[in-house]
């Protein structure tokens, strides 16, 4: 197992960290049993579907290694409210169990029928893929979800890196080095500092909500989806937080470049949501923020860092977990609040003869994140999706509200 992955499953037993990833289909099948068959045939066909962890050494790495699917790796689940919000209720609870990765490395949740869907269907079969964050990020998410669903394109292993941790150590501060020589020049744009909480970033407690809006891609204004969506995020959270939404940030997942050498790769970058700036300026502020993340991911610094942590020796990485306290209050925060932006790819994704109508995702609550933001896409169809708690927005369907209206 790749370091990157490793610090997931270790730090998920200190902050839950399974993924769900949910699509939509248009109707119920009615040969649904035989549908269930081929998406388990389709799971054990799949490498990566086919492994768990065995973590029995403190002195290594987790390894990854073969087991098979089993009968209960996708459930049927009866709804007492078989509504779109019923079923939104359901995935809720869904977190509440987390996979144990040694048994079970990832689950399928169906509900059917699930009625009034937010596009207008009137009926539907909703899958939910549970992955946890070891397993995948959210691209490789949704490839494995491609692949249940009917794609042909394999998934791709992911070898760790290696090599030796001194060596690259030093590499890593030299390649730091430069990067603070660049930032000072002006050829690279530095990230925006961090900020101070707000009540969006109190620790989540009470009830916790999930809501989704959609729209056609041609209905958002801004150079891109994530784009239009950040500048929405800011004027609704501006409405909501008054004077204190002065100084707003989002931490935008960003995938890294070049060949994976994990599960995971990707990085939280602090993006702007400038408040204070009318439309036209807001989303071109965004939009040059995200660019500058980009450029600044592209540095060496960037590549020699992950080459210097995927050397860190396993001890050295699990002892350092185990003294992160996740109860510590933070003055200051990388953003106020996650916009988590994936495009799952075309239409063309089945469950049994019915086609694909969207797919969402709701991106982990944390203690220092009490509201968060999917952004997922599937052909023209885009989902915003809210994961909220009690705690840090006392009325979420206000809040939505706002978000539908700046949208």
């Amino acid at each position: 197992m790749a370091a990157v992955d490793a610090q997931f499953y270790w730090m998920s037993a200190k902050v839950p960290n399974d993924e769900f990833l949910l699509y939509a289909f248009e109707d119920v099948p009615t040969d649904f049993d035989r549908v269930v068959d081929g998406l388990r045939d389709r799971a054990r066909a799949c490498h990566a579907l086919t492994v768990r962890v065995d973590d029995g050494s403190p002195w290594t790495y987790p390894h990854w290694v073969p087991t098979a699917v089993e009968p209960t790796a996708v459930l049927r689940h009866q709804l007492d409210d078989n509504s779109w919000g019923g079923c939104l209720d359901a995935v809720v609870r869904l977190a509440d169990d987390q996979l144990d990765m040694r048994h079970t490395p990832w689950r399928l949740h169906l509900f059917a029928p699930v009625r009034g869907l937010p596009d207008g269907t009137e009926q539907a079969t909703v899958a939910v893929l549970q992955a946890p964050h070891a397993l995948a990020d959210g691209h490789r998410g949704a490839a494995l979800a491609g692949w249940l669903f009917g794609r042909n394109a394999p998934v791709p292993d992911r070898t760790a890196a290696s090599g030796f941790l001194p060596w690259r150590a030093v590499e890593a501060a030299r390649a730091h080095r430069r990067l603070a020589r660049d930032i000072s020049a002006g050829l690279v744009r530095p990230s925006p500092g961090p900020r101070p909480p707000l009540s969006t970033n109190t620790r989540p407690a009470g009830a916790r909500a999930l809501r989704t809006l959609v729209r056609h891609r041609s209905q958002l204004r801004g150079p891109t989806v994530t784009v239009a969506v950040l500048a929405a995020v800011s004027g609704a959270l501006t409405g909501l937080l008054g004077d204190a939404a002065t100084s707003l940030t989002a931490e935008v997942p960003m995938a890294k470049p070049g060949v994976p050498q994990g599960h995971n790769h990707f990085s939280n970058v602090t993006i702007g949501l400038y408040p204070e700036l009318g439309e036209p300026d807001r989303l071109e502020r965004i939009a040059a923020d995200l660019a500058d993340a980009r450029r600044r991911a592209q540095h060496p610094a960037v590549r020699a860092a992950d080459r210097a942590f995927a050397t860190v020796p396993a001890p050295l990485l699990r002892w350092g977990i185990g003294h992160f306290d996740p109860d510590v209050q933070l003055s200051e925060v990388a953003g106020n609040t996650v916009v988590s932006s994936v495009y799952r790819g075309p239409g063309d994704l089945r469950f049994g003869d019915a086609p694909v109508l969207l797919t969402a995702g709701f991106p982990s609550l944390s203690p220092a994140m009490g509201l968060t933001h999917g952004v997922h896409g599937i052909a023209d169809t885009i989902a915003i999706s809210v994961n909220a708690s009690e705690s840090a927005i006392g009325d979420v369907d206000d809040y939505v509200a706002r978000l539908d209206a700046a949208l």
